[in-house]
């Protein structure tokens, strides 16, 4: 049986290198994936991200690799920190090395496209591994990485997942809560990206903060809807996961998904934004996956709907607009208010 002496991170994006440094602060032996070797190489010579972190020293000692057998041979404990898009294919080649005692736990935020199906389940489809599961919360990159206070939810049908993840990042700066519910922790970590880019294109427009409230709020209702539906615990979107992770992408400019709106807002293309873009936005795929999914399952959902139409299909932001201030109204439990 072979030792596992480090904790293994997948991706040397600026999240992946965040997650890497907070677990190697604490003082645990660190691995950390990816597939560019001069990135790799900054990092454990200069202890520098130049293309994602270039502002940030990293703790010393992370080591790194562009094997992914390395990562499985050294490593129980491996946070999966790619994007959704191509995270089945790193995991599917990853399975190869893997045994049913590693523990896996995804930090991507967003659905498959097609399935729209959670990253957890991918992990399960594409490897052995049964123990797993999911990192989410409002957690900014270069926030955690200049040491601002910040906490994370970890949420796992398994205890030695919460466990373990909790030990490996509970730090001076950095705390940690457990969760039972999977779904919902995954399914709030994708869907308050939609209503970044909604909240960034609102202040592309040049609105303030009435109308940031009247989204967050109204978006954390249409997660919460949608969430229940698919079988998500309400309570889960009052936590890191939901509101506290929504305050954040919402109102933050260092949010990529805000910045998409921001664009979105100012008549930039997306073709013009993914090409100027260092890093995924997962919103943008997301919003596509969730317009489906309520689509079909005949649910509400005004500000996907409004989001979607600016992103896939070209619309203008004031048409936009207009559609969503003239919905029906209702209650805030969603009744519609009859006609007197």
């Amino acid at each position: 049986m072979p030792t596992h002496p480090s904790i293994g991170i997948l991706g040397s994006g600026s999240w992946g290198t965040a997650v890497a440094h907070v677990i190697r602060s604490n003082g645990h032996p660190t691995l950390l994936w990816g597939r560019d070797r001069e990135v790799l190489d900054a990092v454990a010579r200069q202890r520098v991200n130049p293309r994602y972190l270039p502002e940030h020293t990293l703790a010393e000692g992370i080591e790194t690799t562009t094997e992914l057998h390395e990562v499985a041979t050294r490593c129980q404990l491996i946070f999966v920190v790619v994007p959704t898009k191509v995270l089945r294919a790193v995991v599917s080649e990853l399975s190869a090395f893997l045994h049913p005692d590693h523990l896996l736990v995804s930090c991507s935020k967003g659905l498959e496209s097609g399935s729209a199906k959670r990253m957890t389940e991918v992990l399960r489809e594409e490897t052995c591994c049964l123990r797993v599961g999911a990192m989410s919360g409002p957690n900014l990159a270069a926030e955690v990485m200049r040491g601002d206070p910040a906490a994370t939810v970890v949420a796992s049908r398994y205890e030695e997942v919460v466990a373990r993840a909790t030990r490996v990042l509970m730090g001076r700066r950095f705390r940690v809560y457990g969760n039972h519910d999977v779904l919902g922790v995954e399914l709030a970590g994708a869907m308050k990206n939609i209503v970044a880019i909604a909240a960034g294109a609102s202040a592309g427009l040049g609105f303030g903060d009435n109308t940031l409230s009247l989204l967050v709020t109204r978006g954390l209702a249409e997660m919460r809807r949608i969430g229940v539906r698919l079988g998500a615990d309400p309570m889960t979107f009052a936590g890191l996961a939901g509101v506290g992770d929504l305050m954040v992408t919402c109102a933050s400019p260092l949010s990529r998904n805000h910045q998409v709106g921001v664009r979105l807002a100012r008549g930039q293309s997306m073709d013009q934004i993914r090409a100027e873009m260092r890093q995924v936005a997962e919103g943008v795929s997301t919003t596509a996956v969730v317009h489906e999914l309520t689509r079909k399952l005949e649910l509400p959902a005004h500000i996907t709907r409004a989001v979607y139409g600016l992103a896939h299909e070209g619309r203008h932001p004031e048409a936009v607009l207009g559609e969503v201030m003239a919905v029906e109204a209702m209650y805030e439990v969603d009744q519609p208010i009859a006609a007197r």
